[in-house]
């Protein structure tokens, strides 16, 4: 099963990284958003990636271009001018690069991928979020129920710190808790060819298709009460980048 990627929008909110460079290549850990996120795809097997490029979208390929060539040890014969590379332990993935437009919405991005996908289901995620999400149990709950598309429903983390108070006493405090009530779109799809019938053009991927598919009945929700983040912001990238540097990221699952 394919992987599909959003990987083109601005990242506007997140201007202090976006200006050099696309918001999925913002560096957690010293490697890109999207590396990660790829990174957890294939610790389940999925390796087969197509990523939707827009804004700065020669800066990913040229990442991927580089690190095939630069990832492994190399010897530079200056003499018989030849460069060898030696043996190195590499990701089994294969990637395909698709220029989708620099301001296509997300549903125009996915309906210029359809002929990478074909007839088969396939997976759908942002760029810029990374969770803990079972993506075996993710698939299975999706041909299980036997609908054209499945949402990872997710549990938002605070922006602020919670207190819990009893009178002008505070009795708990937590920084960033994971929130309990309400539930919303995660990423992580898991999708059947037909969902391109319900995308009409050019449009936002959460309105139009996604309202489409739950008014016909043809959109279930996979419930993940675990880790979830997205980095809409400077303050996400630093909370992320803690958790990295303290060896507590939850979506790091890979060994």
């Amino acid at each position: 099963m394919k992987v599909v990627i959003l990987a083109g929008g601005v990242g506007s909110r997140l201007s202090e990284e976006t200006d050099v460079r696309p918001k999925p290549m913002v560096e957690i850990g010293h490697r890109p958003i999207l590396w990660h996120i790829m990174k957890h795809y294939s610790h389940f097997g999925f390796n087969d990636f197509v990523l939707c490029l827009g804004y700065k979208g020669d800066y990913i390929k040229r990442y991927f271009s580089e690190s095939l060539a630069l990832s492994a040890d190399m010897t530079i014969d200056f003499g018989r001018g030849i460069v060898e590379s030696h043996e190195v332990e590499r990701d089994d993935w294969r990637v395909t690069l698709v220029d989708t437009g620099q301001h296509t919405e997300t549903g125009g991005r996915i309906q210029q991928i359809q002929k990478y996908v074909g007839d088969e289901p396939f997976m759908l995620t942002y760029g810029d979020g990374v969770a803990d999400v079972d993506l075996d149990a993710l698939v299975k709950f999706h041909e299980h129920h036997g609908r054209l598309a499945t949402v990872t429903a997710v549990h938002p983390t605070a922006r602020f710190g919670e207190l819990r108070m009893e009178g002008d006493t505070v009795t708990r405090f937590a920084e960033k808790p994971q929130m309990h009530e309400g539930w919303i779109n995660g990423g992580f799809f898991v999708l059947q060819p037909e969902i391109f019938d319900y995308i009409p053009g050019d449009v936002d991927w959460a309105r139009e298709p996604l309202e489409g598919l739950a008014s016909a009945g043809q959109l279930n929700a996979f419930r993940h009460d675990g880790f979830w983040q997205c980095m809409d912001t400077l303050r996400d990238k630093i909370y992320l980048q803690g958790l990295w540097d303290q060896g507590a990221a939850p979506w790091k699952i890979w060994p």
